[in-house]
């Protein structure tokens, strides 16, 4: 037997004494947990908790595990969202290799979302994630092959949801994607995910206003809408070059994308701007909220967060009638305020959503309590507030998270 394991892989020294040469449908292991809230698979895959992880093992043909492996690997290295890979299982006598990779914290299959729907437009919101994802796929020479919301997990990123690739079986990887490559795609996601709210709307799951056909064309008309965005030339008059430029770069940044290269080319009727864009994780906020206060947050989530402390802070200088620098502020808003309302959360309603997700439910629900109110009711409040009567409310088997609560740690 052959084991291939991706560094750094602590956890692999467990999962080697795995009963890696019987077939996986007839492991017995303890360590063995299942997940309700898992999605289809044509595959047998098995779920083990090993070192206080979730390792989703999928039995599959060497070949496409290795390139899987290969493909999941190079998606990590370019910063976009997908499963993170462990390694591979090979040369098991007379069964199939599996592929092994770390099960998505707080991850939700589309399902458990029509099961459970929270706040409004959520076809919206799940397509809007989609796309971006699939757009992100495109940008950097991927060809997905299969898109649908069975090959996503989702995750909760202050009210909107951040789309993370699970399955590449079906993935190739070019230097660049040719507009009938793209095209392929893109049609193929929209027959896949018309099909799946079908499935729904025949189980009952599927709101009754919610038109399977309908929305699913939406894929198309919003990945046109964001691929011309992220793309599309500009042609510009030298008197407004540089607004111009600096309006549109500053559109690419608010959409998550990065520039990596201006092109303009001068013509007789004005300058040509072409726009090279940079696949890459949408990452500045969450990389300026893990810098300042260790906490990993999704895009949203940190952009919310934030903004919670540059508002700290300007009420620190306001009382303290001194400047508080930055980093001290940041410091001091962890201390005081994040860590002590996430402490407070009842231990019986831990894992129902993230920690970064739950602090920023609880500032809407401090500005709506404070709109009803007629003055700011404090976070503390708040916290009390939504903790008693709004947390609870969220189903229990949302995440996956939550299920495995008391298995994998509290």
């Amino acid at each position: 037997m052959h084991f291939v394991f991706t560094p750094p892989a602590e956890a692999a020294a467990g999962l080697l004494t795995l009963p890696w040469d019987i077939p996986l449908e007839d492991w017995t292991d303890d360590r063995l947990v299942e997940i309700r809230q898992r999605g289809l698979s044509r595959h047998v895959v098995r779920f083990v908790v090993e070192g206080g992880e979730v390792f989703a093992i999928k039995e599959i043909d060497e070949r496409l595990a290795r390139r899987e492996h290969r493909l999941l690997r190079r998606l990590q290295e370019l910063g976009i969202p997908a499963v993170e890979v462990l390694g591979v299982v090979a040369g098991r006598p007379g069964l199939d290799s599996c592929l092994v990779t770390r099960f998505l914290d707080y991850s939700t299959p589309y399902r458990n979302l029509f099961a459970n729907p929270r706040g409004a437009q959520l076809t919206d919101r799940l397509l809007d994630a989609l796309v971006e994802l699939l757009v992100r796929l495109h940008l950097a020479g991927f060809l997905w092959g299969d898109c649908s919301l069975s090959n996503t997990l989702f995750r909760h990123d202050a009210g909107q949801f951040a789309a993370y690739l699970v399955d590449a079986e079906t993935a190739e990887l070019r230097p660049a994607l040719s507009d009938g490559m793209r095209s392929y795609d893109v049609n193929l996601a929209f027959e896949r995910v018309g099909g799946e709210l079908f499935d729904l709307q025949a189980a009952e799951s599927l709101p009754e206003d919610v038109d399977p056909v309908l929305v699913a064309e939406q894929i198309l008309v919003r990945y046109d809408a964001l691929w011309t965005e992220l793309t599309r030339e500009e042609l510009l008059q030298p008197g407004d070059q540089r607004y111009r430029i600096a309006e549109r770069l500053r559109r690419l940044n608010a959409l998550g994308f990065d520039v990596d290269e201006l092109d303009i080319e001068q013509g007789p009727d004005g300058n040509r701007l072409r726009v090279r864009t940079r696949i890459a994780e949408p990452g500045h906020h969450r990389r300026l909220l893990f810098a300042r206060t260790g906490i990993d947050a999704q895009e949203n989530q940190a952009r919310r967060l934030l903004n919670d402390i540059a508002s700290f802070r300007g009420w620190l200088e306001q009382s303290e009638a001194r400047r508080v620098p930055e980093a001290a502020a940041a410091n001091r808003w962890l201390v005081e305020v994040y860590e002590p309302v996430i402490a407070s959360m009842p231990e019986h309603l831990r894992g129902r959503l993230d920690d970064a997700e739950v602090f920023h439910e609880i500032l809407e629900h401090r500005w709506f309590l404070s709109e009803a109110k007629g003055t700011d009711v404090g976070t503390t409040a708040a916290a009390e507030d939504y903790f008693a009567g709004v947390l609870p409310a969220v189903p229990e088997d949302l995440t996956v998270n939550s299920g495995l609560r008391g298995i994998i740690g509290p």
